[in-house]
Order: structure tokens, then C-alpha cells, then sequence
């Protein structure tokens, strides 16, 4: 790069707000304009975007589906029965050990429920994550991951873990969009899930910008302009959990590190900074996971052939992609190539098998590698 391009470049940059933009920074002096203004230029990509998981990350008891269909749901342990019961359109959570009983509305929901669905409380103006969460696996309740209480002093510890302060800004700013100033938590300016703004910052000025033409800047982020390490671990890592986060955690996280995507994907032994490895050359974050066909195998033989050595390339093959095709070929010639490659695992507790993102030739009987 010439050094006059070195220069504009950094010219852009200290211009331009939005370069260093990621999940959960601030940036002050930006304001929000909701997804119904987004709507307005991106309709498509905001039609399906408000389908996916990361859009219902977080919401009302009212608007989740699960709490509305399910009108009681009971959870025994030991001496205490966790309950959800709906009083018209407000569900409720209970914890009784026969003599005491506390209850609270349910203020928040995390999670959409395809995996889980875990209960945000008020009590005593503090934020509460609830001890039981929902499992689909199971179609009920459980213990909320980390928090096995069956010998709790009395029915309050029971009730749930504070996560007021600190905490309760990292959970909203990953789970909702637009609530964090000054690194505290602003429930009046949330909005629940993750929004067009979650990923490619406020909008308002950009807003503005297209309907005044002007184009030399934009004031808007665009994710897929970083390169792959930084957009996996630093931007999509913000919220879940990085190669630096985990390192971190106590034993890396233990076996419940798998659902840490951003973090497997780092262990392989890969590039970390080649585009065939980053997020989203598998994922479009803008359509539902289970519509995006993330595990077929084009994703793969992008440079591995499924033939097994010295039989030559697959038609589908061009010549574009040969150079690309010295990657090892597959001795098996299977399909499926995440079968064998990223293996499903399940987190004890959650009743649900998390895809293995760090990609290796699995061996029958292998520890599962932190």
C-alpha cells in the first residue's frame, strides 16, 4: 500500500467513528433508530433477520411462545418446588419449601428456547437469573448451568443468583441491543435481542446520511470488511466467548467450553487469519440457523476434494480452485463432513448436543480436547 493510501486510510479512521466498532463497546454521542427504520432500505435481510435466534436472545415473558404455551411448569429439588405459572398474560416464577414462598414476575427471558430458556427477575430491585431454567430437550425445567443447589440455607438463596451490577450489563449487552451507558445497564433504552444495530452499530446518522446522499461516509459498520481472526474473535467472540475469554475461565471452561464457538474454532490447526475459517463463511447471521445449511459440505471441499488421494478433483471442480485443493483430501470420500470432523457434544445439564467447532479428524474413545 502506498503511503498516500496509508494516509487517507488513517484520515478515514480517525473520521469515520464506526471503524473500531464492535458487540457490547459503546460509542458515545451515537444514537439508536430501530430496526422499523432499517427496515425501510434493508427490508429482506431485516424480514428474515428478525426470525433468528440472535433476534430473540432476549425478550418479555409475554412475547416468548414457550412461557405462553406452557401454563405451569414444576421443577422438584430437595426441599424446594420451582414453579412457572401464567396469570393471564404474565408468567410467573415461585420458590416454596412448604413454610416460605417467594415469587416474582418474570421480568426477561435469555434464549429463544431452541437449546434453553433461562428467567431474568426483579426482587428487591435487584436482577435475579433464576436457579431453573427451560430445556427443550426435556420440555420442562432444570437446573440453570452452574447453579445445582440442592442444599440451599433457605428458600431466598434458592430463588435465584444476583447478577445485579456488572454482571447484568455483560448479560443485556450480549442479549439485548442499545441498554449500556457508561458501562451500566439502562433497562428504559433497551431493546430486547439482538438488532441490526447489535452488529453494525447506532444507526441514526446513517439513517440520515442516505436520505441526505451523502455517501463519503456512512456512518454504519460492516462486519465482514475485518479480517477472519479479528471478526471471529473479537467481534462475534464479544458475545461467544473468545479464545482470550476462555483462557481465563477456571480449566479452560471444562467440557461446557464446546458451546463457546469462537474459542473451539481458535484450538484447530488452521489459519487463524484465512476466510474459509471465520464465522461467517459458514453462517449468515441474517437468516435462522437451522434454514442456513451451515454444515453442507461446499463449505469444505472449497479445498478438500472427498476423493481419496491421487484419484484426481471432483467435476464440480474449476480451475480456479485447484490451487486452493492441495488441502488434504478425504481418504473416506464421506459426506456429512461435519459427522466426522465436528463432532456433537453434550453439555451435562443442558440436554442438548452442541456442535464441536474445533475441527479435527475425531477418534473414537479420545478425551474431548480443551
Amino acid at each position: 500500500m502506498s503511503s498516500v493510501a496509508v494516509d487517507q486510510s488513517q484520515r478515514a479512521g480517525k473520521a469515520d467513528p464506526f471503524v473500531n466498532f464492535r458487540p457490547r463497546r459503546e460509542m458515545p454521542g451515537e444514537a439508536f433508530v430501530g430496526n422499523a427504520v432499517c427496515a425501510r432500505c434493508h427490508t429482506q435481510k431485516s424480514r428474515t433477520q428478525s426470525s433468528t435466534a440472535m433476534a430473540h436472545a432476549m425478550s418479555t415473558s409475554q412475547e416468548s411462545p414457550i412461557l405462553q404455551s406452557r401454563r405451569r411448569m414444576t421443577f422438584h429439588a430437595g426441599a424446594y418446588i420451582f414453579e412457572t405459572l401464567a396469570e393471564g398474560q404474565q408468567s410467573i416464577y415461585r420458590v416454596t419449601d412448604g413454610k416460605e414462598t417467594v415469587s416474582e414476575p418474570i421480568a426477561y427471558v435469555f434464549g429463544k428456547g431452541r437449546v434453553a430458556q433461562t428467567f431474568i427477575l426483579l426482587h428487591k430491585n435487584k436482577l435475579y437469573e433464576g436457579r431453573v431454567s427451560y430445556y427443550s430437550g426435556i420440555n420442562g425445567l432444570d437446573w440453570t448451568i452452574g447453579d445445582e443447589l440442592n442444599s440451599a440455607p433457605n428458600v431466598e438463596e434458592a430463588f435465584g443468583r444476583d447478577i445485579s451490577g456488572g454482571e447484568a450489563a455483560n448479560c443485556f449487552g450480549c442479549h439485548g441491543t442499545g441498554s449500556i451507558t457508561e458501562g451500566k445497564l439502562h433497562l428504559d433504552q433497551l431493546t430486547e435481542g439482538v438488532t441490526c444495530e447489535g452488529c453494525h452499530g447506532p444507526g441514526t446518522r446513517h439513517a440520515e446520511a442516505m436520505v441526505a446522499g451523502r455517501d463519503e461516509n456512512l456512518f454504519i459498520f460492516h462486519p465482514r470488511n475485518l479480517p477472519a481472526d479479528i471478526l471471529s474473535q473479537e467481534f462475534c467472540g464479544a458475545c461467544h466467548r473468545s479464545a482470550d475469554t476462555v483462557g481465563m475461565m477456571p480449566d479452560l471452561g471444562g467440557i461446557r467450553n464446546v458451546r463457546f464457538q469462537p474459542y473451539r474454532i481458535a484450538t484447530g490447526k488452521h489459519d487463524a487469519n484465512d476466510p474459509h475459517f471465520s464465522c461467517t463463511a459458514c453462517h449468515n447471521p441474517h437468516i435462522d440457523l437451522p434454514l442456513q445449511n451451515a454444515s453442507d459440505d461446499s463449505k469444505c471441499t472449497v479445498c478438500h476434494s472427498l476423493r481419496a488421494e491421487g484419484q484426481g478433483l471432483p467435476s464440480s471442480k474449476t480451475a480456479s480452485t485447484v490451487a486452493a485443493s492441495a488441502a488434504k483430501s478425504c481418504p473416506v470420500g464421506n459426506i456429512n463432513c461435519d459427522s466426522c470432523h465436528m463432532p456433537k457434544v453434550e453439555i451435562p445439564g443442558t440436554h442438548f448436543k452442541f456442535t464441536d467447532h474445533r475441527i479435527r479428524i475425531v477418534r473414537p474413545g479420545e478425551p474431548f480436547p480443551l
